[in-house]
């Protein structure tokens, strides 16, 4: 006690710690030492000391010399092992009816209520606990933690010799005369004996629900330390293979035990190469049944995405389960995002290639759908063992009787499937029948987190996609910007990064355009892409008048430039001329600018098409002089287009300036000709800028 560490207030001791003032938990770590080693049998207990002494060795390893970390571990037999199997004596009341046959301890039990016949253990209960049972407990939560600070090497390090790698190894039998083993051996061995009771125990059918839960809990502990102990000694490794395949294949009947699974595959991918023992089966199961049944359990599904990302480098072969299995691990993005946003963006390297790219984006742009499809399953499913709590302002009768349809079931199972299927379908019937549960306040929250879900998928794609995959993910950035499930807000945000996507597809690929010729055509025909804001109209509109030219590719021809102005042509028309309604909404000034531009280019590369774009960006400006009339409300836009159809049609007046200028060879693209003041492209515009300024100094005022 000389140390000076008041045994009343041990926690308060590593809080000390900042930084890196380590020489301070040193001390810390010796005084507490010291009191362990007094031995006062009358005297305070050491149980509230090993709570600082587990944080001592966290923040400031290799305090403890040899002969104090056996001391430790002696201990730790002691209380682990040889703790009383009877009960606490009850506290006298000194009352007249006090008898001291009613004072007698009785044995502790287990959790189902029989005699314990076995040593104490955490989940052995009873009325009241021995001071050595508390220190069992408390034992056996510090545990793991020591057995990897205080072993040989540091963590995962064996130190068992190679012979005993083999089966048949003469150290169980050293470990019946436990005095023969060094004081860490004899730690492990005891430990080893602890957990094999607890997974004994939590077969036991629990009275009570806390106990229940307790022996999850500790069926979960145990496993791990299992884990801990094979990894330092390969001995045990095959004494505990038995143990617990038998406790695989019961979890994997016991939905009310799933969590402890996670543990048991950990420790098969660990060791299975070494038993000679597949871990594919127990990965198969993990990976098909966990999320489609459990997605609803926050907690379950936070600690399925840490064992996915803690074991990327153990999965080796069954990487391609996990990459099939994407649609499953979409139900826990789907139902817990943002929590698990995070978590998911560090898995797309691995769950995404050229086989899974197409239907992963199809399933991240349906994933709010997905959400409401989820929440309908769960109220459909009268035996959902945990129900989330109901937003009570939502009514989906229509939604429960339209899931009967033949119809709306199948496209419904295709969005709730298991495995990737290397199809898509179109589910716009069932965005429909689910649209009353797009206000729900869960998918709202994942709309959410789909836009950086998707630049994440995007940043990872674009380091492998070929040409192919490059126009397949084009053709669907089309196809599906008008076919969303209708949440508010979703819309818009995924148009921002499809179209900004978009555009840099078309730059790694700048043949899109001439390959996607037909579906561009379409796109712009159809007027669609005016919705939420039309970023995505506004991108396809500049990458034609950026890409479609015979530059970029040989097969681009003076027709396929027609067909396209005529069709832009209308849609300028359209856009300006109209007023705004519920089909046709008011058109923003950046898609005016990027049409009467991308006009400009085309007439510059088919010269016959000039006099109809100079009639064209005439009225404009005309119009832009008067923005009331037409779609331009606001002064300082209508002041900026009319400014953009000046200088558009100053251009026109010299085609073979504007055509180097609108459409520069690669060699005038690169940055010199921007930046250097005597290079072709800014002596030509100021030439341009001249001429045009002289031309109009002479005409009449």
């Amino acid at each position: 006690m000389g140390c000076g560490v008041p045994l009343s207030h041990p926690a308060s001791v590593p809080m000390r710690d900042r930084g890196d003032r380590k020489q301070e938990v040193r001390s810390v770590g010796q005084c507490v030492f010291k009191v362990l080693e007094s031995r006062q049998p009358e005297g305070p207990s050491p149980r509230p000391l090993l709570p600082v002494v587990s944080k001592v060795t966290s923040l400031a390893p290799g305090t403890f010399h040899e002969e104090q970390t056996n001391l430790l571990s002696k201990r730790l037999v002691d209380w682990l092992r040889y703790a009383s199997v009877q009960q606490g004596p009850a506290h006298s009341s000194g009352g007249f009816f006090s008898t001291p046959r009613a004072r007698q301890p009785g044995p502790v039990t287990e959790v189902d209520g029989a005699v314990a016949t076995d040593f104490f253990t955490v989940l052995s209960t009873g009325q009241r606990f021995t001071e050595d049972q508390w220190l069992n407990v408390q034992a056996f939560s510090m545990l793991r933690a020591w057995l990897l600070l205080s072993g040989p090497g540091g963590p995962g390090t064996p130190d068992a010799d190679a012979t005993s790698e083999q089966e048949g190894s003469a150290l169980p039998v050293l470990a019946a005369a436990g005095r023969l083993l060094p004081p860490q051996e004899r730690l492990r061995e005891k430990a080893f004996e602890y957990c094999q009771r607890l997974v004994e125990q939590s077969n036991r059918r629990a009275l009570r629900k806390g106990d229940a839960d307790l022996q999850k809990a500790c069926l979960v502990e145990a496993v791990l330390v299992l884990d801990v102990l094979c990894r330092q000694d390969p001995s045990f490794l095959y004494r505990t293979l038995p143990c617990l395949k038998a406790l695989q294949a019961r979890l994997c009947g016991d939905p009310a035990c799933v969590r402890a699974l996670l543990p048991v595959a950990q420790f098969f991918l660990n060791h299975g190469e070494a038993a000679a023992v597949d871990s594919e089966a127990v990965c198969q199961h993990l990976f098909t049944r966990v999320p489609s049944e459990h997605f609803h359990s926050p907690m379950l599904a936070f600690e399925f995405m840490q064992f996915c990302r803690d074991n990327l480098p153990l999965f080796g072969r069954s990487l391609g389960i996990l990459k099939s299995s994407f649609p499953n691990l979409f139900k826990l993005l789907a139902w817990n995002s943002p929590p698990l946003v995070s978590e998911f963006v560090a898995l797309l390297s691995s769950l995404v290639d050229a086989g899974t790219a197409v239907e992963m984006l199809h399933l991240l742009l349906d994933l709010p759908c997905l959400t409401a499809a989820l929440d309908l399953q769960l109220r459909l499913s009268p035996a959902a063992s945990e129900r989330p709590l109901w937003d009570s302002s939502l009514r989906t009768p229509s939604c429960l009787e339209a899931s009967r349809d033949p119809q709306l079931q199948g496209l419904l199972q295709h969005l709730l499937r298991t495995k990737a299927s290397g199809t898509t379908e179109r589910l716009a019937p069932l965005y429909q029948m689910l649209q009353p549960m797009a206000s729900c306040a869960r998918v709202l929250q994942c709309a959410q987190a789909v836009p950086t879900l998707l630049q994440a998928f995007f940043s990872v794609v674009t380091q492998f996609a070929d040409g192919a995959l490059t126009i397949q993910l084009a053709q669907l950035f089309l196809e599906r910007g008008d076919s969303l499930y209708q949440v508010p807000g979703y819309e818009a945000a995924v148009h921002g990064v499809l179209s900004s996507q978009f555009l840099a597809l078309c730059k790694r690929n700048p043949s899109l355009v001439v390959e996607l010729a037909r579906e561009l055509l379409e796109f712009v025909g159809s007027g669609s892409g005016m919705c939420s804001g039309g970023s995505m109209l506004t991108s396809v509109v500049w990458a034609i008048g950026e890409y479609l030219s015979v530059s970029w590719d040989r097969r681009c021809t003076v027709d396929q430039i027609n067909k396209f102005f005529e069709a832009l042509e209308a849609l300028l028309f359209e856009v300006t001329q109209s007023r705004p309604s519920a089909t046709l909404p008011k058109c923003p000034p950046q898609l005016i600018t990027a049409l009467m531009s991308t006009l400009t280019k085309l007439a510059s590369r088919s010269q016959d098409l000039i006099p109809r774009v100079g009639l064209f960006l005439s009225k404009m400006r005309t119009l832009a002089q008067s923005p009331a009339v037409g779609p331009l409300h606001r002064q300082e836009v209508a002041g900026a287009i009319g400014v953009r159809a000046t200088e558009l049609l100053n251009l026109l007046k010299m085609p073979s300036v504007a055509q180097f200028v609108l459409t520069p060879s690669l060699e005038v693209s690169e940055p010199r000709y921007h930046r250097d003041t005597n290079t072709a492209l800014p002596l030509a515009l100021r030439t341009v800028s001249r001429l045009v300024e002289k031309e109009a100094g002479l005409l009449p005022g």
